[in-house]
């Protein structure tokens, strides 16, 4: 029996279903019930029947899938998979500026720790940043941890005053202007598709500026044949199967999330085997975490 034909066996004995983020290696997507970005695996994680979820991401993708299932058994096939930007806030500068701005929003990205949810008012995604933070009353956003993401977002909404967190993705962060024009000087027919984590600079240059299911629906749609696509290499497996005779390629450092791709199926067969590296979280983490993340959910729906 092949791993792929045991990890199918496994996932019917103990009633699990497989969900896998666009940036993971070509062969976890391929055993994947579902493949999205944050926002879709956000959202079809709480419609699940199965009991058990195996989240082929990282770590903040499994606790919100926990923290929206809190009866469900999430596995998570590397526990040490981990997201640098999510990390980069602070409880007390939140508080701090609930202190300081009156008629303050905390909008939380969603690549973010469970603690940095709890103390927020309503979480994001990249594909959803615009419409939800649009609809929130408050004039004032704290927006955390990402400030790519946030200035992209501020342009969109100039009614609102956006207070920006030093965070980024030190993978998009990576992504530069010359290498786009690099990369544009080798295929000049090339639109520039770039994820809004992604600098400034970078986005100045793009085509087309979306989440990582906006891009691949804009490649699918486009009437032109090649992209020079500015997000985590993943997203080629998706592009490909879906966009078959275009061509598509990255910037001369190719961006890669070594976090991501550590998610082998050897790794995901053994926690089907074993029940390990289950996500366990607090009640009160759950309680508090689960309020901005249904609140996106709720947003996100109008």
């Amino acid at each position: 029996m092949t791993v792929k034909e045991e990890i199918e066996q496994l996932k019917k004995e103990r009633n699990a279903v497989i969900l896998a983020h666009y940036y993971v290696r070509p062969e976890v997507q391929e055993v994947a019930d579902y493949i999205g970005d944050s926002f879709y695996l956000s959202r079809i994680a709480v419609g699940l029947k199965e009991q058990t979820i195996v989240f082929c991401g990282v770590s903040f993708m499994g606790k919100s899938a926990k923290i929206l299932n809190p009866e469900k058994t999430v596995l998570m096939p590397d526990a040490a998979a981990d997201c640098a930007m999510a990390h980069m806030a602070d409880v007390q500068t939140i508080e701090r500026m609930r202190k300081e701005y009156e008629d303050l929003a905390v909008v939380c990205y969603i690549n973010s720790t469970a603690e940095l949810k709890r103390h927020s008012d309503v979480c994001v995604t990249s594909a959803n940043a615009v419409n939800i933070v649009r609809a929130l009353p408050e004039r004032n956003i704290f927006f955390i941890p990402d400030r790519h993401l946030a200035h992209f977002v501020a342009e969109q909404l100039p009614e609102k005053n956006f207070i920006y967190n030093d965070g980024c993705c030190p993978i998009h962060a990576r992504i530069s202007r010359e290498e786009i024009h690099k990369a544009k000087a080798k295929h000049p027919g090339a639109l520039v598709l770039a994820h809004p984590e992604c600098p400034g600079e970078v986005l100045e240059a793009a085509d087309y500026i979306g989440s990582t299911s906006g891009i691949i629906s804009y490649a699918e749609k486009s009437s032109r044949e090649e992209f020079i696509i500015c997000t985590e290499v993943g997203v080629e497996y998706e592009l490909q199967k879906r966009c078959p005779g275009k061509k598509f390629y990255f910037t001369e450092t190719r961006p890669v999330c070594q976090d991501m791709k550590s998610i082998t199926l050897e790794k995901i067969l053994h926690v089907l085997r074993t029940g390990e590296n289950e996500v366990l979280l607090d009640g009160s983490v759950i309680t508090g975490s689960r309020k901005p993340l249904e609140r996106m959910l709720d947003l996100g729906q109008k």
